[in-house]
C-alpha cells in the first residue's frame, strides 16, 4: 500500500543521488535486507530537508564525530513534546556527513497501534525497540539511535525540555555486547519548538499514544526556532555486557553527564556567553 510519501511527495534529485549513496546493500528493486525502501527514503528525506534548512534554524557542532561507517550508537536527550529530536538527528546523520549515514531509531511499542505508522516507519529504517532489532542492526555494522529516557523524556513540560530524566541501562549493556561506540548528542531547543505546558494521558491511551501535549496554542504544531545539536566524540567502554549491575550504572552515568555538559553548552550558546570555537566536544 502507497503511503502518504509515496504518492504525495516531489523528490529533490539531489536528496535522490544521497541516498544511492547509503551504504545499506540495495537490492536492484531498491529494497535492503530490513525492508528499507530507497524510495521512500527520498521523499522523506525531501520532505525533512525543507523543515532542516528552511524552517527551523539548525545549528550542528561535532558532526565529525559521527563515524561514517562501521556501527556506531547515537545516545541522545529528549526534549519533551513530539519526536523532533529524533527527526533532527536524523536529518544532521543525513545531510552534514559525506557519504550521508541513515540513523535508524528504536520506536516506542505503541507505533505498532496507529493504522499504517509502523509499516511506514519500517520503510524508513526506524524499527519497534526490541532488543534482537537493536542488536542485530549493530551486527550489520548500521547507525543505531537511542534515547534511553524513553516515554518519560517525551513526556517533559517546556519548562524541564533541558533536563535529563533517569536513563534506562539495556543501551549499554547492547554496545558492550556488540563492541560499539557511543556517540553522545545534545538536543536543545525542543521547550521553545513546543512548549507543552500539560499532557492529557487518558486521552492519549483513549487514541492508543502514551499522551497528548498540549501547548498555549493547544496544539502541539513546532514553531520556527533556533534548534541545536551538539556531538561529542565517541565513548567506548571495557566489558562483553555481563558486568554487575552497578559497573553498567557507572557506564551510563558518564554517558548521561556527558549529554549533561553537552546541554549546558548549548545553552551558554543560545545565552551568547559562549562561543562556537570555545565549545569541549571531546
Amino acid at each position: 500500500m502507497p503511503s502518504l510519501f509515496t504518492s504525495a511527495l516531489p523528490v529533490n534529485e539531489k536528496i535522490r543521488a544521497d541516498v544511492d549513496r547509503l551504504q545499506l546493500g540495495f537490492s536492484h528493486h531498491g529494497i535492503d535486507a530490513y525492508g528499507i525502501d530507497k524510495a521512500e527514503l527520498a521523499r522523506f528525506f525531501t520532505a525533512l530537508e525543507w523543515a532542516y534548512r528552511r524552517y527551523f534554524d539548525v545549528h550542528v557542532y561535532g558532526a565529525e564525530h559521527i563515524p561514517l561507517s562501521g556501527r556506531a550508537m547515537i545516545i541522545g536527550n529528549h526534549s519533551g513534546g513530539v519526536a523532533l529530536d529524533a527527526l533532527m538527528v536524523l536529518a544532521s546523520c543525513f545531510f552534514e556527513l559525506d557519504p550521508p549515514r541513515l540513523a535508524q531509531g528504536m520506536a516506542e511499542k505503541f507505533i505498532n497501534k496507529v493504522p499504517g505508522a509502523s509499516q511506514l516507519a519500517s520503510r524508513l529504517g526506524q524499527f519497534t525497540g526490541l532488543p534482537e532489532h537493536a542488536d542485530r542492526l549493530l551486527r550489520d555494522d548500521r547507525l543505531l539511535m537511542v534515547f534511553p529516557e524513553g516515554a518519560r523524556g517525551t513526556a517533559k513540560l517546556a519548562r524541564d525540555a533541558d533536563s535529563l530524566v533517569r536513563f534506562g541501562t539495556g543501551f549499554m549493556r547492547l554496545a558492550l555486547k556488540t563492541g560499539t561506540p557511543i556517540v553522545p548528542v545534545a538536543f536543545v531547543g525542543g521547550g521553545e519548538a513546543i512548549p507543552t505546558v500539560m499532557n492529557l494521558y487518558k486521552l492519549g491511551q483513549f487514541l492508543g499514544v502514551p499522551y497528548i501535549p498540549v501547548t498555549p496554542y493547544l496544539f502541539p504544531l513546532p514553531k520556527p526556532v533556533k534548534l541545536q545539536l551538539l556531538y561529542s566524540e565517541p565513548l567506548v567502554f571495557e566489558g562483553d555486557g555481563s558486568e554487575a549491575d552497578e559497573v553498567i550504572h557507572g557506564y551510563v552515568e558518564q554517558v548521561r553527564s556527558r549529554i549533561a555538559w553537552l546541554i549546558e553548552q548549548a545553552r551558554a550558546l543560545r545565552a551568547g556567553t559562549l562561543k562556537p570555537e570555545e565549545l569541549e566536544l571531546r
